[in-house]
């Protein structure tokens, strides 16, 4: 069959329609339109879509610590006669898997990652997706833009700081120590899988399963496992 360009221009078409719906997705959740478009559609490519040779995995390391860094960089100036255990703490909760996953959620990012169905008891994806996209948006447009998303975009916008330092987010001690007062035997299970996430853990009490977790370490697996316990359980 010969090819003409009009036989093409429906490719072409369709092809172009998706790069504009997907640009203009970009700006209505960054505000800017992105200058290299392809890094965004890297960043919400996950390695879970078989036959693909590349993934968001080296813009995730990249974003994971760009946002780190910022997120540091605006406690330590709004906080200025605050300790480092105290810098770190509320940095951490900013910054976790579970709470980035529900951030990307806010922003409508989830709509926009792709990845395999069968993936869907996986808790993380679109959190890792969103440190792809800082990443992306760091290369894109450079360290200002991409500091003003972080702060003006996401934290001024989503996250309650005042909020977040006055509640304590330490499931793992939430319920051991409940555990401890109500005489409950507790413990973990934590495996390590050839998954995406790492790692499994699960939480027993008296002999049964009350929650169950997903991390990129056993901390934060175990972590997310506590806090389903401490919900099932209307541990506060």
């Amino acid at each position: 069959m010969r090819l003409s360009l009009k036989n093409l221009l429906p490719f072409f078409s369709r092809e172009d329609a998706k790069a504009r719906k997907l640009r203009k997705a970009i700006t209505t959740i960054t505000r800017f339109s992105p200058s290299n478009l392809s890094l965004y559609k890297l960043a919400l490519q996950h390695s879970s879509l078989r036959g693909r040779t590349i993934s968001n995995e080296r813009l995730e390391f990249l974003g994971d610590a760009i946002l780190a860094f910022i997120i540091g960089e605006h406690l330590f100036k709004k906080y200025p006669y605050k300790e480092e255990g105290f810098l770190t703490k509320i940095r951490a909760r900013i910054v976790n898997r579970e709470a980035l996953n529900e951030l990307a959620k806010k922003i409508n990012l989830d709509k926009l990652v792709n990845y395999h169905t069968s993936l869907t008891t996986f808790k993380t994806i679109y959190g890792n997706a969103l440190e792809a996209f800082i990443g992306a948006i760091y290369l894109d447009k450079g360290y200002k833009v991409c500091r003003k998303f972080v702060i003006e975009g996401l934290l001024n916008n989503y996250i309650d700081l005042s909020e977040l330092i006055q509640t304590d987010t330490n499931y793992k001690s939430k319920i051991i120590e409940w555990g401890q007062k109500n005489r409950k035997k507790i413990w973990f299970e934590t495996i390590s899988e050839k998954s995406l996430e790492n790692f499994k853990a699960k939480i027993v009490i008296n002999g049964k399963i009350k929650g169950e977790g997903y991390g990129g370490t056993k901390k934060k697996a175990e972590q997310m496992a506590a806090q389903k316990a401490c919900e099932t359980l209307g541990v506060h």
